[in-house]
C-alpha cells in the first residue's frame, strides 16, 4: 500500500503542475479559472489536465476556439477555374491592328496574295523608234509557251515607279562625266512626284551613294561627288541594283544604267547576271556611250552585253556615240516608263515547279499603222510551291 500511495503521489503531482501552468495561460476563461483555483479531487485534476493539454494543442495549431470571427472573413479561397478562351472575333482582330497603344501585340489574319497573276509591262514603238500610245486591250495577244492566255487586266496609266540609277564613274568616263550627270538630271525631270529613287555609282566596285528617297535634289547633290577613277565593275553594280530593288515599295520597278563600256573588274559573271535579271521583276534600261574605235575587247562587247541584259527584262538599251545626246535619250526613257501598257493574266495551267515560263506578246494594230515593235519581258519563273 505504501508503494501504491507513492505512485499515486507521483501521478497526482504531474497533473497538478500542468493545471497550475495552464491556469496562467488560460486565466481569461472563467470556467477554466474556477477549475484551476479549486481542484476538488485527483480525478478532477486529471480531467483538468486533459482539458489543458487539449486547449494547448488547439492554441498551438492556431485554431480559433474561444474567439468569434466575422462571417464575412474569408479564410479559404475557392479554386479558380480558368475559362476556355474563345477564338477572337474578326472585329477584335481589326481593332487590335488599328490600336495605337504601346505594348500591344497585333493579331491579324495572314494576307493572301494572288501569286498566279502575271503582270507584263509592254512598250510599243514605231519604225522611227517613237513611242506609240493609245492602243487598247483588243490590240494585244498574249501567249505563255504556245498557249494563248486571256488578258484579265489592262492598264496604260502613269503609276508610281521605284527607280534606281547605276552610274559609271570609272576612269574612262573622264571626258563624258559632266554630260552623263546632266543626263541623270534630265531623266529625273520626267519623274512622278510619288516616285522613289536610289543611286549606285561604280568603278572598281559598286557603291550605294543614296538610299531610296523621294527627293530628286538629294540624288543630284550626291551625284556632284562622283569622280572618274579606276576600272569598271558593271556586272557587280547591276547585281547590287537588282538586290536593292527588294526594298522597293512600288510594284513597278526599273533600273537605268549609264555607262561607256563593258565590264573588266566584276566578280559576277555575265551568265550569273542573266539568270538573276530573268528571275527579278525589274525592267532595266541602259544608255551606252561607246567609242567607235575602242581597242579593248570589253568595250567592243559592251553594247551587246547591255542589249542582251535589258531585253530579258522588257527594257532596252540605247547606244550613242555623242555625249551631247545623253540628255535627250534619258528624257525619252523617262517618258517611256510613264507610257507603258501593263497586261495581266492568270496561266491556264498552273504548275508550281519553279521552271522558266516563256512569254510572247503579239500586236494586232489598227489598220493604217506602220509595222510596230513590241518590247516586253520574255518570261518568268513559276513559283516552286
Amino acid at each position: 500500500m505504501a508503494r501504491l500511495r507513492s505512485d499515486e503521489g507521483r501521478r497526482s503531482s504531474r497533473p497538478e503542475a500542468l493545471v497550475r501552468s495552464g491556469c496562467t495561460a488560460l486565466s481569461r476563461d472563467p470556467t477554466v479559472t474556477r477549475l484551476c483555483q479549486n481542484p476538488p479531487s485527483v480525478n478532477s485534476m486529471r480531467l483538468c489536465a486533459g482539458l489543458v493539454l487539449t486547449l494547448a494543442v488547439l492554441v498551438c495549431l492556431g485554431i480559433p476556439v474561444f474567439g468569434q470571427t466575422d462571417v464575412n472573413d474569408v479564410h479559404v479561397l475557392p479554386r479558380e477555374v480558368e475559362k476556355p478562351k474563345e477564338p477572337p472575333k474578326e472585329a477584335d482582330l481589326v481593332s487590335s491592328t488599328t490600336s495605337g497603344g504601346s505594348g500591344l501585340t497585333a493579331r491579324v489574319r495572314p494576307l493572301k496574295v494572288d501569286v498566279d497573276l502575271v503582270l507584263v509591262p509592254v512598250t510599243i514603238t514605231d519604225p522611227m523608234n517613237r513611242l506609240v500610245t493609245g492602243l487598247e486591250k483588243p490590240n494585244f495577244q498574249l501567249f505563255e509557251g504556245n498557249t494563248a492566255q486571256e488578258i484579265r487586266s489592262f492598264s496604260s496609266e502613269d503609276a508610281p515607279v521605284s527607280l534606281g540609277v547605276i552610274f559609271d564613274s570609272s576612269g574612262s568616263m573622264s571626258s563624258k562625266m559632266d554630260r552623263a550627270k546632266d543626263a541623270v538630271v534630265e531623266f529625273f525631270k520626267t519623274a512622278n512626284p510619288q516616285d522613289e529613287f536610289f543611286m549606285i555609282t561604280f568603278s572598281d566596285e559598286p557603291e550605294e551613294v543614296s538610299d531610296f528617297t523621294s527627293s530628286v535634289d538629294e540624288i543630284q547633290n550626291k551625284l556632284v561627288f562622283a569622280v572618274p577613277r579606276h576600272r569598271t565593275a558593271l556586272l557587280d553594280a547591276i547585281y547590287m541594283g537588282v538586290s536593292k530593288m527588294r526594298q522597293a515599295k512600288f510594284a513597278k520597278k526599273a533600273l537605268l544604267i549609264i555607262s561607256d563600256g563593258g565590264d573588266n573588274h566584276s566578280r559576277y559573271t555575265e551568265n550569273e547576271i542573266r539568270s538573276m535579271v530573268k528571275e527579278a521583276d525589274v525592267m532595266i534600261y541602259a544608255i551606252g556611250i561607246y567609242d567607235r574605235y575602242a581597242s579593248a575587247q570589253e568595250e567592243r562587247l559592251g553594247p551587246q552585253l547591255l542589249s542582251d541584259i535589258t531585253e530579258l527584262t522588257g527594257g532596252r538599251a540605247f547606244t550613242i556615240d555623242n555625249p551631247n545626246d545623253l540628255g535627250d535619250v534619258a528624257t525619252k526613257i523617262g517618258v517611256e516608263l510613264r507610257n507603258q501598257y501593263v497586261l495581266g493574266y492568270r496561266p491556264n495551267k498552273v504548275v508550281r515547279d519553279g521552271k522558266w515560263r516563256k512569254i510572247k506578246v503579239k500586236l494586232m494594230p489598227p489598220k493604217g499603222l506602220p509595222p510596230l515593235r513590241v518590247y516586253a519581258r520574255t518570261g518568268y519563273y513559276a513559283p516552286a510551291e
